[in-house]
C-alpha cells in the first residue's frame, strides 16, 4: 500500500514502542500518541519515549484517544495514511477492578479513531486485538474459531473493538487487519506482567506469586517479532478489505520453564509461593499461525531461550533503576 504518514497510538506503551521504533527503521514518518497513564509506574513509558524522541521522523503528542475533539484536530492537521491502534487497557485481573475505563479506551477509543480516520481519507487501520478472546477454543487457537464467550471484561472489550472494525470495513469499506496477540514479553516489558515481575523478583530475592502451580501454558512472543509483523500487517492490503491474523509463537511453553529460564540467566533460585488460580485468566494459549505466514509472509525469529535471556541481560543492565520500579 502506498503509505507515507503513520499514526502509532499508545507509542509509548510496550509493543508501541518497539513498532514505532521498526516503522522508523523502515523509513515512516511516525506521530505517536499516548496518554502516559499510570496504569503501570511510567518510568518505564519515560525511559521509551526518552529513546523515541531521539528518531528524526517521529513525532509526540500527549494525547488521549478517549478524547475526540483533539484527535479530530490531529487527523485533520496530520493527514495520516494508516494508524496501528496500540493504545489499550491492558492486564485481565484490572480489568474486573475497573471495566469502565477499558470499555472506554478500548472500544469507545477504538470508535474516534475509526471515524476520525474516515473523515479524513485513512487507508489502512490495523487493530491489536488478543489471545485472550479464545478462551475455551481447541488449540491451537485458529481464527475462525468462535469467540463469542469472552471471560473478562478485557477480552470483552477487545471483542468489541474488533465488531466496531468490522462495521467500518463493511460500511466504509475501510482496509483493516485485526491481530490477536500472544503474551507478548522482552526487554522493557509491562511490569504488570508475569515475566517481568518474575526477573525482578528473582533477581532481588522476592518470593514470586504464582497463580496455580506453574503448569498453565502460554505461546510466548518475543517483541520484536510481534513489531515485525504488525507492520507487516499495516503494509499488506487485504484482499477482501478486512482480515483477523494470530502472532504468536507456534510453541507454548508452561510457565514453570519460562522461570526456570530466568533463574537460568541470572545464575539463582528463587522461591515460589503458590495462590489459587484465577477465574478469569486462561490455563492455556497455542497461536495457528499458518494465516500470518500466508498473508504476511510472518513467523517468529526468536526462541524462547534467546528471548528470556536478552530480557534477562536488560534486566541486569539497567536494574539500578528498575529496582524503583512497582510491579
Amino acid at each position: 500500500m502506498d503509505i507515507k504518514s503513520v499514526l502509532v497510538t499508545g507509542a509509548c506503551g510496550f509493543v508501541g514502542w518497539k513498532t514505532t521504533l521498526e516503522l522508523a527503521s523502515r523509513g515512516y514518518r511516525v506521530a505517536g500518541v499516548d496518554n502516559m497513564n499510570d496504569y503501570y509506574d511510567p518510568r518505564l513509558k519515560d525511559h521509551r519515549l526518552q529513546e523515541l524522541q531521539r528518531l528524526g521522523n517521529f513525532t509526540f503528542h500527549r494525547l488521549d484517544i478517549e478524547d475526540k475533539g483533539p484527535l479530530e484536530e490531529l487527523f485533520k492537521r496530520e493527514k495520516f495514511d494508516a494508524v496501528i491502534n496500540l493504545a489499550a487497557r491492558a492486564g485481565v485481573r484490572y480489568s474486573l477492578t475497573d471495566p469502565y475505563v477499558y470499555m472506554r479506551t478500548n472500544a469507545m477509543g477504538t470508535l474516534n479513531l475509526l471515524e476520525a480516520g474516515r473523515r479524513n481519507g485513512l487507508k489502512k487501520f490495523v487493530l491489536a486485538s488478543t489471545s485472550s478472546l479464545y478462551a475455551g477454543g481447541q488449540m491451537p487457537f485458529v481464527e475462525d474459531l468462535p469467540v463469542n464467550c469472552p471471560i473478562s471484561p478485557y477480552a470483552a472489550t477487545k471483542k468489541a473493538a474488533e465488531a466496531i472494525c468490522y462495521s467500518y470495513h463493511y460500511l466504509y469499506d475501510t482496509d483493516i487487519t485485526v491481530l490477536r496477540y500472544f503474551t507478548v514479553y522482552g526487554p522493557a516489558g509491562r511490569p504488570d506482567m508475569s515475566i517481568f515481575r518474575f526477573i525482578k523478583w528473582t533477581d532481588e530475592d522476592v518470593p514470586l506469586e504464582i497463580f496455580g502451580d506453574g503448569s498453565q501454558s502460554r505461546d510466548f512472543t518475543y517483541i520484536e517479532d510481534i513489531a515485525r509483523g504488525t507492520v507487516a500487517a499495516m503494509e499488506v492490503q487485504n484482499e477482501n478489505g478486512y482480515e483477523v491474523i494470530n502472532l504468536g509463537g507456534n510453541s507454548p511453553f508452561k510457565l514453570s520453564y519460562m522461570i526456570e529460564l530466568a533463574e537460568r540467566y541470572l545464575g539463582k533460585k528463587s522461591e515460589k509461593r503458590l495462590k489459587p488460580f484465577h477465574k478469569a485468566d486462561m490455563q492455556a494459549t497455542w497461536a495457528d499461525i499458518e494465516k500470518a505466514k500466508r498473508l504476511l509472509g510472518w513467523q517468529p525469529r526468536i526462541t524462547l531461550e534467546e528471548g528470556m535471556e536478552k530480557t534477562v541481560r536488560w534486566h541486569i543492565e539497567n536494574r539500578d533503576w528498575l529496582k524503583d520500579v512497582r510491579v
